[in-house]
């Protein structure tokens, strides 16, 4: 596998500079595309790489590009933005981008931007990564003095501004309209759709959100072309992917693996096992909004397609194993009291409906809980199930919820029982 998006990343070492990144072939993409391609060429070029959006929605990158307006008469400034706010529980992977590695997505952005011929890039931050928020300012700078941001980049005639915002941490700013929202200084809520964003986002102007993850296998696709990135995948998605393991097992961590590597290999191989004592019980697979798995899965491939077939989602990529001494029901009201405390509060479903679903679990935990509560989780699953919320982080937040329910039915049963948690203290 050539050149992964992982290669140059050091755990414990500062990350390349400019002069270092360029040495490694760093900055060898955005030359190639800026002499020798159109926008269009680049926009063609990714579409027929296969790239999926990594930051859950699995959508193909260059068609979502080829949605912007084009041309002489395209209105102006178009926008390009970075979404590392990377907010979703159990999720980690594009921490260890941009900590690792943050001209890496510099240059995919450069070249994203080409692509569309947007005049200005923003990348949106976490708040909490205070080191990569460091880091990217230093690059951006070294960029900057470089000649590969600004004016007249490379002598191409093209050219970009790129800002870095920092997000004050709300997890709603991961929905690609609410972040919009809030780099305009406003209340971080999800706009109506359509228009999309594509034709009409930040400022009302034509503006593209990817993942960092998306935008950092860019430069790699423009070097190598793609059937190059198709070849490095072991399932009808292209390309590798960055997964994550955390919980009770042995080795808990993120690696880049080609996609549709098995959830068996991903936990027996590479997070070495279930700590001794301990069992898998169920993992959400793409982080705290997916529904739970079980080892009858653990031989689902971790591709869009095959997980979706497993009654789950591909989502982050990173996911979230649960032990058989863990309760599912606090395990799950533990999920709950996150997306309740997150919601945005623009629709009366999640506003309401997640603080409830919270309640009815606290009770159950408490040993309060009735027969009567566990028909009102499930009601909920589905009054809060998509097509029903302004946007999909309620629909979201039912998934654990509606799986733990299928999968674990008798552990909150049993909550109802014995008047009390079964799992003890």
């Amino acid at each position: 596998m050539e050149r992964p998006l992982t290669q140059y990343i050091h755990p414990g070492c500062p990350p390349f500079d400019f002069k270092e990144y360029e040495m490694t072939g760093g900055y060898s993409a955005l030359q190639k595309a800026l002499k020798s391609m159109t926008p269009q060429e680049v926009q063609k070029l990714v579409q027929d790489s296969g790239l999926k959006g990594r930051g859950g929605a699995g959508f193909n990158t260059g068609m979502k590009w080829s949605f912007v307006p084009m041309g002489e008469d395209a209105p102006h400034p178009k926008y390009l933005i970075a979404n590392a706010d990377e907010m979703e529980p159990g999720t980690f992977k594009d921490r260890l981008l941009l900590e690792g590695n943050p001209h890496q997505l510099i240059e995919g952005m450069i070249l994203a931007a080409y692509a569309i011929q947007a005049d200005v890039s923003y990348i949106f931050l976490r708040w909490a990564y205070k080191k990569a928020a460091q880091l990217l300012r230093k690059s951006i700078q070294e960029a900057y003095a470089a000649g590969v941001l600004g004016k007249n980049i490379l002598g191409s005639g093209f050219s970009l501004e790129m800002h870095l915002h920092t997000g004050v941490g709300r997890y709603m700013c991961g929905e690609e309209t609410a972040l919009l929202n809030a780099l305009e200084g406003k209340r971080a809520t999800p706009r109506a759709k359509p228009p999309f964003p594509q034709i009409s986002g930040l400022y009302g102007k034509p503006t593209i959100v990817n993942n960092v993850e998306t935008l950092c296998c860019v430069p790699h696709i423009v070097n190598n072309g793609a059937e190059w990135f198709k070849g490095l995948s072991n399932s009808e998605d292209s390309g590798t992917k960055l997964y994550g393991v955390s919980g009770k097992v042995n080795n808990p961590g993120c690696w880049e693996l080609p996609i549709g590597v098995t959830m068996r290999e991903l936990i027996e191989e590479h997070a070495l096992g279930m700590k001794n004592g301990y069992q898998l019980k169920g993992v959400l697979p793409g982080g705290a909004s997916t529904d739970f798995l079980t080892t009858e899965h653990l031989d689902v491939k971790m591709d869009f397609a095959s997980v979706a077939a497993a009654g789950s989602r591909l989502g982050t990529g990173t996911m979230v194993v649960m032990d058989d001494a863990t309760c599912p029901v606090g395990f799950v009201h533990n999920l709950q009291h996150f997306f309740a405390q997150e919601s945005c509060g623009w629709c009366t479903p999640c506003r309401e409906g997640l603080p409830w679903v919270e309640k009815m679990l606290l009770s159950l935990e408490q040993g309060n809980g009735t027969n009567e509560e566990l028909e009102l989780l499930q009601l909920h699953t589905q009054l809060l199930g998509p097509g029903n919320t302004f946007c999909a982080l309620a629909p979201g937040a039912m998934e654990p919820l509606q799986s733990a329910l299928k999968y674990f039915k008798e552990d909150f049963e049993m909550h109802v029982a014995l008047h009390k948690c079964p799992y003890g203290e």
